[in-house]
């Protein structure tokens, strides 16, 4: 692979696209097929995916250890992800720095979960409202090319409280027609890694189709990426050092 290429996995349980018609429509190669295609023409990017059902959930040590960003989407089976699995990712953001992009209902995902230390938990309710996402750090990279706000006309909504650690930057705040607001594009430090939550999905909606959702994927690949540094840790851990000085 080319090393100046930012490699990026999409992975997708791949559950709701085979048992529903009505998602099978809307994402016949799946929701990780409808990003990966986006992304795929995107320059500098390289992709691959990867599902629930395959060995070790299409997440091996190898597939990890060439992928520079993880994009994470699931809602039907968090519990059917292995905690091998999960811990392989967790050491992977923690002390190699690669970078995770945690998708819609992904918020109660056991790597979401784990990385943030709360419950995740939220306030929904699936009436195909309208969301209006607003800018709130108009300099921060991940808003590059979106202008003041963006709106998508029928959606799920989730609603504040949100359960997670207060987030290092916050670039988007949804509004929806119910009333709610809600913390919708989070970045979060954590060891080598970066982490953005972005709220927008839901699988009987074509989200993964707006230009500006995607738009913001593309962003955030961009800026999860990990920067190079030196390798000093292998799992994360004190370390007992020497002074610099005598």
């Amino acid at each position: 692979m080319n090393r100046d290429k930012i490699r990026v996995t999409v992975w997708n349980e791949f559950i709701h696209e085979r048992e529903d018609e009505r998602v099978a429509a809307i994402y016949p190669k799946g929701i990780h097929g409808a990003i990966a295609e986006y992304l795929s023409q995107k320059p500098n990017i390289e992709v691959k995916t990867a599902t629930l059902d395959e060995p070790q959930h299409g997440l091996t040590d190898e597939v990890l250890r060439n992928t520079d960003v993880l994009i994470w989407w699931g809602h039907a089976a968090h519990d059917k992800v292995s905690d091998e699995v999960v811990e392989r990712v967790y050491n992977r953001i923690m002390c190699d720095g690669m970078g995770l992009i945690v998708l819609h209902s992904a918020h109660y995902s056991k790597i979401f979960r784990k990385l943030m230390g709360t419950s995740c938990s939220l306030r929904w309710r699936e009436d195909g409202e309208k969301e209006r996402l607003w800018v709130v750090s108009p300099g921060h990279p991940i808003a590059e090319g979106i202008g003041d706000y963006f709106e998508i006309e029928k959606t799920e909504m989730y609603g504040e409280f949100f359960d997670i650690p207060n987030p290092d930057e916050l670039v988007f705040i949804s509004w929806f027609k119910g009333g709610e607001v809600f913390r919708s594009g989070c970045c979060f430090y954590r060891g080598r890694g970066k982490i953005f939550y972005f709220r927008p999905g839901h699988e009987t909606y074509p989200i993964y189709h707006n230009e500006k959702v995607l738009l913001v994927i593309e962003n955030a690949v961009r800026w999860a990426a990990p920067i190079k540094r030196p390798k000093t840790l292998t799992i994360p851990r004190a370390v007992h050092v020497e002074p610099l000085e005598p």
